[in-house]
C-alpha cells in the first residue's frame, strides 16, 4: 500500500511515466503480459538506461509494427473488457481511456462515442495507458499526489495536422481535473494528452511532496532531449505517516489535549506519572471552551520514543479521547549544579549559561523546602537566602 509522488517539472507523457515506475522497480515481465493481453498487433516494451543532463533515468520504449487500423473509444474499450487483466488494471485502463476519449470530444465538439482518430487508438497509447497501469497495480500504488505540471508551448504536428501547445485535449484534461499547469521552461510539447489523461487518473491531490517515509524512487526519460530542462519526470514511493505517530524518529514531541470533565483533584497524579514515565515537561493551561465551560490543555513534551507510553498515560489516566501531536524544535541553554549553603546546609543553584557566560540561578525548590522544614523556617525566607548565598558566590547574571 505505497503513495506516489510524481514530479512533473518537465512536463508528463505515457512513456516517462512508465520509464519512472519500471525505474523505481515495477516488473517489466508484468507489464509486457498485460499489453500482449490486450490482443493487438505485436507491442514489444523495453526499459533501457539512459542520461538526460547527467541524471540516471529509464526510457521506456515501445517498438510496434506498423498500424493503419484507427480505434475509436468503443474499440478500445472492447479490447479491454476481452483482455485477462487484472481488475485493477481493467478499471484504471479504462478510466484513462475515457478521460482521454471525453476530452478529445469536448476539443472536437463531438460525443465521445463519436471520437474516431489516431490517437486514441494506437499502439504506443495502449502500451503506455495499460503498462503504466500494471506497473502501478505491480507497486502497490494506491494514492498518488502530483506537482504541478510543465505543459509547454508552441505546436505539435499531430494526426489532425498542426495543433497548439498546450493541446486542446490536454487543457480539457487537466481543466477537468483541476490540476495546477504552467507553461515550463521549454518551447516543445512537454505533457501529452495520454500523460495527462493517467496522471489526473491516479492523482487523487496535487501539490509538493506530502510527508513520507520513503520506500523506492524512479526516474522516466522523454525522448526528446532539450537544453531547458532535464526531460524527465520522477516518482518517490513511501508509506504516508499514520494518525498518532510522530513525524520523525528522533527529538522532541508536544501531546496536546483540551479537556473539561476531569475532576481537578486527579490532574497532580497525571502530571506525575508523565513526568515519571520520561516526559520532560507537563503542565496545566487554564482555557475556556464552547458554550463557556471551563476546561484545561494539557501539555507534555516527550521524547519521540516515549510518544506512545505518554499516550497511554494520557488516555488511561484522563477523561479525553483525542489528543494532538506536533514535533518541535528546542535550544536549551547549557546547563550547570553549584552547591551553597544556608545556615551550614547544602542547597543547589541550577545557572544557565548563554555563551559561556551565566544568565540565570535559580536555587532549587526541593532542597530548599528540605532546609526550611529542618531549620523551621519559612520556605521564602530560606530561598531569599540562598538567593543571596548564590550571589555572594558569583553564581548569578
Amino acid at each position: 500500500m505505497a503513495t506516489a509522488w510524481f514530479q512533473c517539472q518537465a512536463g508528463a507523457s505515457g512513456d516517462m511515466l512508465l520509464g519512472a515506475l519500471l525505474d523505481a522497480g515495477a516488473p517489466l515481465e508484468a507489464v509486457q503480459q498485460a499489453v500482449d493481453a490486450v490482443g493487438v498487433e505485436p507491442i514489444l516494451i523495453t526499459a533501457e538506461p539512459t542520461d538526460r543532463h547527467g541524471i540516471g533515468a529509464t526510457h521506456a520504449k515501445v517498438k510496434t509494427a506498423h498500424s493503419h487500423v484507427h480505434r475509436t473509444w468503443g474499440d478500445v474499450r472492447d479490447l479491454l473488457d476481452r483482455a485477462d487483466l487484472a481488475e485493477p488494471v481493467h478499471a484504471r485502463a479504462h478510466d484513462v481511456f475515457g478521460r482521454l476519449a471525453h476530452a478529445e470530444a469536448r476539443a472536437h465538439r463531438c460525443s465521445p462515442e463519436e471520437v474516431h482518430f489516431h490517437e486514441v487508438g494506437a499502439l504506443d497509447a495502449i502500451a503506455d495507458v495499460v503498462g503504466t497501469c500494471t506497473a502501478l497495480h505491480a507497486l502497490g500504488i494506491v494514492d498518488a499526489v502530483g506537482s504541478p505540471v510543465a505543459l509547454g508551448n508552441g505546436s505539435v504536428r499531430a494526426a489532425h495536422g498542426m495543433l497548439p501547445v498546450p493541446a486542446p485535449a490536454v487543457l480539457e484534461l487537466m481543466r477537468a481535473a483541476a490540476a495546477p499547469v504552467y507553461a515550463g521552461p521549454a518551447p516543445y510539447e512537454m505533457c501529452t494528452p495520454t500523460g495527462a489523461a493517467l496522471l489526473t487518473s491516479v492523482c487523487g491531490t496535487w501539490g509538493p511532496m506530502p510527508a513520507l517515509r520513503i520506500t523506492a524512487d524512479g526516474t522516466g526519460a522523454g525522448t526528446r532531449r532539450v537544453d531547458e530542462v532535464p526531460n524527465i519526470l520522477r516518482v518517490v514511493l513511501g508509506e504516508r505517516y499514520t494518525a498518532g505517530e510522530p513525524p520523525a524518529p528522533t527529538g522532541e514531541v508536544l501531546i496536546e489535549t483540551n479537556v473539561d470533565d476531569l475532576d481537578p483533584r486527579l490532574w497532580p497524579a497525571v502530571l506525575n506519572k508523565l513526568l515519571a514515565l520520561g516526559a520532560g515537561d507537563a503542565w496545566l493551561v487554564p482555557i475556556l471552551m464552547k458554550k463557556g465551560r471551563p476546561a484545561h490543555t494539557l501539555c507534555v513534551l516527550v521524547p519521540a520514543d516515549r510518544v506512545d507510553a505518554a499516550l497511554h498515560t494520557v488516555f488511561l489516566e484522563t477523561s479525553t479521547i483525542g489528543a494532538r501531536i506536533v514535533a518541535v524544535a528546542k535550544r536549551a541553554l547549557e546547563r550547570e549544579f553549584d552547591t551553597v549553603r544556608v545556615e551550614g546546609l547544602p542547597v543547589r543553584v541550577k545557572t544557565a549559561l548563554f555563551e559561556g557566560r551565566v544568565v540565570n540561578a535559580q536555587p532549587e525548590y526541593e532542597d530548599v523546602a528540605a532546609v526550611a522544614e529542618s531549620l523551621g523556617r519559612p520556605v521564602k525566607v530560606v530561598m531569599g537566602a540562598a538567593t543571596a548565598a548564590a550571589y555572594a558566590a558569583g553564581l548569578t547574571p
